[in-house]
């Protein structure tokens, strides 16, 4: 099955911004990018003092009319919410302010409004904040919808390394997620003939690389570590882009995530749990599962369901599980893995003890 269209439509963002006090930059990106008058921030409870109001000031001096709306969560209502108060202020454009929900609803709802958004994140914890996917909750369950990419991206790396480290660090394990996410491409490149892109897939590649290179110098509180994480999701946003899908990011390590997200009474992270998905994934795979554990944990990320705070019977249901979350995409899972073999995985790469 070729789940790829030979014929894509890449979508990059023109600007991406990335250092100090950088959130004081955003009224020259609007003017940059020749937006509009009327600006809808969604942003979250916590966020909207962090960054948002911040934001709005900067918007506002410019004499823009700017409205803020606080989203609870990224689901399809919060969705639908932001859409109807974009069509009756007539919004221009949206701008995502926080670290994940908020900026998959406006990206969503900016997409689907059909006007420009901005991503702001506040923290780096999954590279959500650069690709045109938007993660959102409907009828009980996550999926990943298409959207439009973010039109710019501006990373205050001052206010991100403010965020707690243990969401850098999940961001870190979304980056390196990438290894199996390529290796599950190009087996179902070889046994699907699905389309596959080797300029994305060695963007993609290189990025969890460089990273697993450089997890000596992931550390809290230090604005050197935001942008080499900042700077590695924008490439793997820059890698889907050119890819037309998220294969380049997302493969049996994100199918394990979504479902522990099932399974599980209390998940961790999204990238914590795709981290450790990567250990597995790479077991099975054949690759050198060990230097992915290695550097997560120099990083600080969990390599293990004890450190998630997850109970071993989940991790076993849900190997066992996996390959059913997305049927029509082939991974090193393929139809699945038995009960004993999940074990084995599970036991052998240290995740369970």
């Amino acid at each position: 099955m070729n789940e790829l269209k030979s014929n894509k439509w890449m979508q990059l963002p023109r600007d991406v911004l990335v250092g100090s006090d950088m959130l004081g930059k955003v009224a020259d990106v609007c003017s940059d990018l020749k937006l509009g008058h009327n600006a809808l921030i969604v942003t979250g409870q916590k966020t909207r003092d962090i960054a948002g109001m911040k934001v709005a000031e900067e918007l506002e001096e410019t004499g823009r009319n700017v409205q803020i709306h606080v989203s609870g969560s990224a689901s399809m209502e919060e969705v639908e919410n932001v859409m109807e108060i974009a069509r009756e202020m007539n919004t221009d454009f949206l701008l995502g302010v926080g670290s994940g929900k908020s900026i998959d609803v406006a990206k969503l709802a900016a997409t689907r409004h059909n006007v420009p958004f901005l991503s702001i994140p506040t923290a780096a914890s999954h590279d959500g904040i650069v690709s045109s996917r938007a993660s959102i909750t409907h009828n009980g369950e996550t999926t990943s919808i298409q959207a439009s990419a973010p039109m710019a991206v501006i990373a205050d790396t001052e206010v991100i390394a403010k965020a707690p480290f243990r969401l850098l660090a999940a961001g870190c394990g979304d980056i390196i997620s990438n290894c199996t996410a390529v290796l599950d491409w190009e087996l179902a490149h070889r046994l699907q003939n699905v389309t596959f892109s080797e300029y994305s897939a060695a963007l993609a590649s290189m990025t969890a690389n460089i990273l697993i290179e450089s997890a000596d110098s992931i550390k809290p509180e230090l604005e050197s570590s935001v942008r080499i994480v900042v700077k590695a999701l924008v490439s793997s946003g820059v890698a889907m882009s050119i890819a037309g899908s998220s294969r380049p990011a997302s493969g049996s390590e994100h199918m394990f995530s979504h479902a522990l997200n099932r399974i599980a009474p209390n998940p961790a992270l999204h990238g914590e749990q795709c981290g450790v998905g990567t250990i597995l994934m790479m077991y099975l795979h054949g690759g050198d599962w060990r230097e992915i554990r290695d550097g997560l944990r120099m990083i600080g990320a969990p390599t293990t369901a004890h450190e998630m705070g997850i109970e071993d019977k989940y991790i076993l249901q849900a190997l066992v599980e996996s390959h059913k979350i997305r049927p029509e995409r082939y991974t090193i899972l393929g139809t699945g893995i038995t009960p004993d073999a999940a074990e084995v995985v599970a036991r052998t790469t240290g995740v369970i003890s």
